[in-house]
Parts: C-alpha cells; structure tokens; sequence
C-alpha cells in the first residue's frame, strides 16, 4: 500500500502578513498558512528548504477569494500540508498587477483562461509548473479539492523533479510569447479611415441585439469600445453604445438605489451583478454616460453620470480627495446581501406607502414574491415609467415623484444593514483614470463642482505619490508599495491633461509632460517598439510584460504611447512622435479580429492620423478677454486638438516651441488666440466671434 503522509494540524497566529499594508494581504493576516509576502526572501527559503512555491493571487473585493480563504487557507488540514511542502506566498494582484500579469498568463497558457482567485506551483526559480483558479475543499462539479491538488504537486515535486522542472521551462517560455506583441511589428500599416470602418462594422454584428452589449454571460461593460462608438457620428455606431448604457443603466448592474455600477452582470440581460464595485469601472462609466449626455442631451445619462459621482464621493473618496480602490462583493459573509430585496423586505422599508404604492415601487424595481438570488431580488428598472404611471392612474411627473421619495427611504433602510468593506488603498492608477473621467465629464455637463473633485484628487496623489520625481503605485496608511508601473505614469498622465483641457492649469500639463519623459526614458522598447509594464530599473520577473489588450482598464502600451504622442506634439519632439507609432504598428489585424480588446489602440491610431491643428491662448488667465476666448474654445475643441494656455505663470510651458514669439500679449496685458493648422498659424484673434469662426474653417 502506498505510504500516507499525515501532517501536524496548525493553529492560527497572525503570520507574516499582519505586517504588509495591504487590505487583501491583512485579511489573510491570521490564516493558519504561513504565508509570505512576494519577495526575495521568500524564494531563498523555497530555494533552502527544496521546495515548490505556493503561489495565491486575489483581491479583497473578490467573492471567490473570500470563499476559497474560508473553505481551505482557514481550514487547519490545508495549511499542514501547505507548510509542510511549500512556501506559500499571497499576492494582492492589485498592488502588484505586474505580478498578477505574468502568472495569469501561465494559467492561461495551461488552462486556456484564468481569473482569481489565481492558484500556481512555482519553482524556486519562480517559473511555474501547474496553475488554476478557484480549487473547492472536496472533489465536486469535476474540479479536484484543493488538498488532492497539493498532495499531488508535492508528490510531483519529490518523485518527479526532472519533469516539474522541464514543463515550468516549458511554461516560462509560453509566458514570455505571450507578453509579446498580438501582431505583426513593421507591417504595412493599412488606410486608418478603411480600418475604423472594417472594426466598427464588426463592433455593429457583435451587439446583442437583444440585450445590449456584447456577448453572453458573464457579461462585462466593454469600456473602450463604447467610447470608440459613441465618438462615431454614424447613428448606427453610435446607436450600439448607447442602448449598451440604456441596458446597463436600467439593470441590476446599476446600483438603482446609490448610485455607481457592479462589476459586471452574471447573466447576458444585465439583471444580476457579480457585486463588487470598482473604482475603475465608475470611471469608466463615468465617462460614457457624461459624454452620451451631451451628444444626446437625455437627462437619464445625465442622472447616471451625476449618481456615480455621488457614490463616488459618499463610499470611496478619501479625506485627503483621492479614491480608494473598491468595494467588497459580500457583507457579513455573504455575496450581494446589503443590495438585494425580497417583498417583505420592501414592504417593511415602506410603512408610510399604501398596498397601492408598495407594489408600483416593487413593480418599479422588479421586486418579485421570489426573486434570482435565493429568494431576493437586485433593483432594476424593470417597467418604464410612463406604463407604470397610466396602469397606477397618474401621471408621469406623480409616478417619478413618489419612485424617488421611496428610492431615498429604502436607500437609507439599506444602509442600517451591514455594509460592505472598502478597500481602502490609493492606486495611483486608478486615481488617473478617474481624474481624465471627472475632468471630462465636469466640461460635458458643464458642472464645475467635477472638475474641482478632479483637481482635488489630482493634489492628492501628488502629494502622496510623487517622491524624488518618481511615482509609487499603492498608498494605505502611510505606506508606499510598489514604484511605479507604467499603468500609473500612463493613466494619471492622460487624467492631467484631460485636467488641463478642463482647467487651463498649468501645473497639470507641465506633471503630464514630466510624466511622459518618465514613460519614454524607463519603459519604452527601443529595440522593437513598444512600452513595457514594467520600468527597465524595476525587480526582474520571468517575463517584462506589455499590456496590448483592453480588458477592465485601457491597454497600457497604447495609454503610454498616447501620452507620449502628445508631449511629443507639444515638445516638437519628433523621436517621440516615432515611438508613439511604433507603438500601435501593424496592429491592424489584431484590431479587426477583436476590436473590443484593441478599441484603445484604434482610437490611437486615429489621432495619429487625423490632421494636425493646434490652439495657443496668449493671455492672463481670469481676465474678461481671457475669460471669454476660454468660453468659445471649450465649446469648439477637438478631441484631437492641441491646446497651450500661456499665462505668464510657468516658464517652463513658456519655452515650449508654440509659445515661442507669441508672448507680447502679456506685455500689452491683452489676450490673443492663435489656430494652426498643418504647420501653419493664422493671425492671432482677439475675440471670441473671431475664435469661433477659426475654429469653424
């Protein structure tokens, strides 16, 4: 019979984690597993002891982390044969989203998809031999236990070393092809304007038409493809992003009663959401409904946007005005319980109302006796208004009306209950996204109160953040982990410029383009063109990533690239301008095959190609000449064109080529506006009818 190795049962103690500032990583603080942190010291003990690495990634957001943690990490019988045979290490893919990349794409390369929570045996070496996601405690739905799991990674270990290590060979060299470029570099770049047309073609027949968005279940808001949609002045484009926010704003995805969005929907109708919300995905949203709001003028996307921002505030800002990272999917143990309703549930929240009332509200929200999620039900937007009204006899305005007085009761009912846990770590690149979102969104709706929480955060994670000219990726409590990635310097410098557009600050443009310089001296590939996750001087994983893909966030290579097109602009800096387009060459294939997951790059590609003009304002800012040349520009500028304030207050921007000579207005304290175009400047202008007709040409 073959021997039974039987280990010592352990108790709990607070382990090694206790000390990391981490949420996710504290949560595992009093694990019976010995758990260690990512770091050299815990490879050199695999490396002593001659044992396999135990490699956890997750969040502390994330359900399925929480469910595995109470199923085996707090189980006693796991953690013996944990420590017994390995060094198990536990990583928060949010603070090391480098880490998670690289290991995520080994478990994809063996399994053919990954998510979290990530499971991976490593070699010492850190090159991994076998990976998976969630693993149960017993055998069951044709998954293993996770204790059959390790046993046999032990065994492995022990009694086949020489395949262990031949297949994480194997592995570490599959990682390394996937970290490399989805295309073909130095292809022949097709027609920009044939290829936008070829990948928005494709975007139009893989709409659910029934649903909305794309694909089925799970179903994800595709962020950077609605934003490539809704620029299109096609109806047809613009029509599949804007009835993927009319599905999204009326399902459960939507958080009807506070405001904000959900990770994303577990069924293809948007109805109910896996529950944990997202900085990034607000921002995004953000984003989408302001700018669907002003090219329709729908006051419903101005409502969502504005009830995002209100979440925003109310459950993720932090006192010093940046934003924390997310909040939980579970409370008291269980997944989605603060958010769902049963009937009884409702009825009880609304004693004031008659039987009447109660089920318009319960008809409203698509209340049901029995509801998808063991009996309850997720708000929805189930019946539209103006039905409910005339089956209800009233009108419209009276129905809406007594909806949003019982919308606040039952919102402040929810929150009696036990609430969800904030993640309350500052990702600085999370804060970038939503700072270009609130700076963007304030000049859509036209609401200043946005651009100063923009500017707010944008304060804030300076003064955290920013240390000796280099950015830090995580803050919590004091405490900097992790320089800066190329997602921080990215995003946090697109968010700045963005804030400049909106403000006209200089500060904001002068960061963005320290920021760029950042990005093309310690991430750029010079070799084959391109930016990498992480910076040339950063800890040495088995592979040096770049993100080509979208996924819940915009591909980093083509936000890098973005910023440094536009220093590159502003600089006349033409090596930059070289590096940018490199960056995105012969990606059309890649795009035309899954615009979806390349939409970034095609918005890149398009501003690479779109005629050049930039708009130089000459003048001290708050003056009424300046005041009122800044109104018309605002109103009239591009996406795609370059703006300059030169306002006396910051020399470096004064040296920029396109203030050079056009400074003696502040010598003769008037404004003027100059527009140039391929090159070329018009005659300065000096008021705003004459700005607008420049503009208009």
């Amino acid at each position: 019979m073959p021997r039974v190795r039987r280990y010592p049962l352990v108790m709990a103690a607070p382990n090694r984690l206790a000390r990391e500032p981490s949420l996710y990583l504290r949560q595992h603080a009093n694990d019976p597993v010995d758990w260690h942190p990512w770091g050299a010291e815990a490879f050199a003990l695999a490396r002593e002891l001659d044992r396999p690495v135990l490699l956890s990634i997750g969040y502390a957001s994330c359900h399925w982390c929480h469910v595995m943690a109470r199923e085996s990490f707090r189980d006693s019988a796991t953690a013996a044969i944990m420590n017994a045979e390995f060094v198990s290490i536990k990583v928060d893919r949010e603070e090391r989203p480098d880490v998670d990349a690289v290991y995520l794409a080994a478990v994809q390369a063996v399994t053919g998809s990954a998510g979290w929570p990530l499971t991976v045996a490593l070699t010492p070496e850190r090159e991994p031999f076998y990976g998976g996601t969630y693993f149960p405690p017993t055998d069951r739905h044709g998954l293993p236990s996770f204790k059959r799991v390790l046993t046999s990674l032990a065994t492995a270990w022990r009694t086949r070393r020489d395949d262990v290590v031949a297949s994480a060979a194997d592995l570490a060299t599959a990682v390394a092809r996937l970290s490399a470029p989805p295309f073909a570099s130095g292809a022949e770049p097709l027609d920009v304007p044939r290829l936008l047309k070829q990948a928005v073609g494709r975007l139009i027949r893989l709409e659910d038409k029934l649903n909305g968005g794309f694909g089925d279940a799970p179903k994800f808001p595709a962020h950077e493809a609605l934003r490539l949609l809704l620029a299109r002045p096609e109806v047809e484009a613009r029509g599949v992003a804007l009835r993927a926010l009319d599905a999204m704003g009326e399902g459960g995805i939507c958080d009807q009663l506070g405001g904000g969005f959900f990770r994303y929907s577990v069924d293809a109708s948007w109805h109910v959401p896996h529950f944990e919300k997202m900085l990034y995905d607000n921002a995004a949203l953000l984003r989408a409904y302001a700018q669907a709001a002003n090219l329709t003028g729908a006051p419903e996307y101005r409502r969502i946007a504005e009830a995002i921002v209100a979440w925003l505030e109310r459950e993720l800002r932090a006192p010093d005005g940046s934003y924390y990272s997310a909040l939980d999917a579970e409370s008291g143990g269980e997944e989605g319980r603060y958010y769902v309703w049963t009937r009884s549930e409702l009825d009880t929240a609304l004693p004031g109302l008659t039987q009447g009332q109660r089920d318009m509200v319960a008809e409203r929200f698509g209340v049901l006796s029995v509801g998808p999620v063991e009996g309850a039900s997720v708000p929805r937007l189930a019946v539209d208004i103006c039905d409910l009204a005339e089956r209800h006899g009233m009108t419209a305005e009276q129905a809406g009306a007594d909806l949003e007085a019982a919308r606040v009761i039952l919102l402040a009912a929810r929150e009696v209950r036990e609430r969800p846990g904030a993640d309350d770590k500052v990702l600085t690149s999370w804060n970038g996204l939503l700072i270009g979102a609130l700076a963007e969104a304030g000049a859509k709706l036209a609401d200043e109160k946005l651009v100063l929480l923009a500017s707010s955060a944008a304060s804030a994670v300076r003064a955290s953040a920013w240390v000796d000219g280099r950015l830090w990726h995580s803050a919590r409590g004091g405490e900097l982990r992790v320089e800066g990635l190329l997602e921080d310097y990215a995003y946090l410098g697109l968010g700045l410029l963005r804030l400049y557009r909106a403000t006209f600050e200089a500060r904001h443009l002068r960061w963005a383009l320290e920021l760029a310089a950042v990005v093309s001296a310690r991430f750029h590939d010079a070799e084959a063109g391109g930016y990498f996750s992480t910076a040339v001087d950063a800890e040495r994983l088995i592979a040096r990533p770049k993100g080509f893909m979208d996924a819940a966030t915009p591909s980093e290579n083509a936000a890098a690239a973005e910023l440094v097109w536009w220093a590159a602009r502003y600089q006349d800096d033409e090596a930059g301008l070289e590096a940018s387009t490199g960056a995105v060459a012969g990606m059309e294939e890649a795009v035309l095959q899954a615009p979806q997951a390349f939409a970034s790059s095609l918005n890149l590609m398009l501003l690479q190609a779109a005629p050049p003009r930039e708009v130089v304002i000459v003048g001290r800012r708050g003056t009424p000449g300046f005041t009122q040349l800044a109104a018309a520009l605002r109103e009239r500028l591009r996406d795609d064109d370059l703006l300059l304030v030169v306002d006396g207050s910051d020399p470096v921007l004064a040296a920029l080529p396109l203030a050079t000579g056009r400074q003696t207005a502040l010598e003769r304290d008037e404004v003027e506006a100059f527009v140039c175009e391929g090159g070329v400047c018009r005659l300065p202008v000096q008021s705003a009818e004459a700005l607008v007709a420049g503009l208009a040409r």
